[in-house]
Formats: C-alpha cells, sequence, structure tokens
C-alpha cells in the first residue's frame, strides 16, 4: 500500500473551477493506476475519473465528462483533478485511490478494486 494525502477542496460557486492533489508515497508511482472517487452522505462511492501509470489514457464518468480532467507528474508522485464548471451536484468528499497491482490496460471503476486511499478533501458548490 502506499500513502496518499489529497489536498485543493473548497467552498466556491456553480460556474466555478478547483483543482485537487494527490501526493503519493513510493517509489514506483508510476506502475500505479491511480483513480478519484466521491461520495456524498447517504450515498455510495462513485467513480469520477482514472489514469493510466504512464497517463496515456484516462477514463471519465459520464457526469463529468467533458468538465474534468485527470492528469498525473510521475516525477512529483501526483496525481491531479481538474475541475471546470462546477455544478451544485458535484457536492462530495473527494477520495483519491491506487490501485498497486497489475493493472494491464483495463480502467477500473470499482472502489473495491483500488487498494490505497487517501483521507479525502471536501468540495462543496453552491448555486
Amino acid at each position: 500500500q502506499v500513502q496518499l494525502v489529497e489536498s485543493g477542496g473548497g467552498l466556491v460557486q456553480a460556474g466555478d473551477s478547483l483543482r485537487l492533489s494527490c501526493a503519493a508515497s513510493g517509489r514506483t508511482f508510476s506502475s500505479y493506476a491511480m483513480a478519484w472517487f466521491r461520495q456524498s452522505p447517504g450515498k455510495e462511492r462513485e467513480i469520477v475519473a482514472t489514469i493510466r501509470g504512464s497517463g496515456s489514457s484516462t477514463y471519465y464518468a459520464d457526469s463529468v465528462k467533458g468538465r474534468f480532467t485527470i492528469s498525473r507528474d510521475n516525477a512529483k508522485n501526483t496525481v491531479y483533478l481538474q475541475m471546470n464548471s462546477l455544478k451544485p451536484e458535484d457536492t462530495a468528499r473527494y477520495y483519491c485511490a491506487a490501485r498497486t497491482s497489475y493493472s494491464g490496460g483495463v480502467h477500473y471503476t470499482g472502489a473495491k478494486q483500488y487498494d490505497s486511499w487517501g483521507q479525502g478533501t471536501q468540495v462543496t458548490v453552491s448555486s
């Protein structure tokens, strides 16, 4: 497992932007598939976006496609989530996750498929 620390959440208005960051420990960060999930009170944790170790391929949930961008800087052991055109329904606690086992060419979207998690960062979007 690796240690993950998220930052960048906050309270914004609808239409604003935020960038979340997730700093990871470990010397083999570039081999980890990374993902962002989110969870609202009373709801299950849901996938937001995933990115392969090389950063060459990404996946987005339909609800954020075209508004959010996941990226990574392997030299800094950091993954990012740029969130634009935020909506009130984006309000949630956002979690960074790492899958340290071999992923191949698959984008895993289930929470149980990731073995390391950060503590989360709250994003609140007011209307």
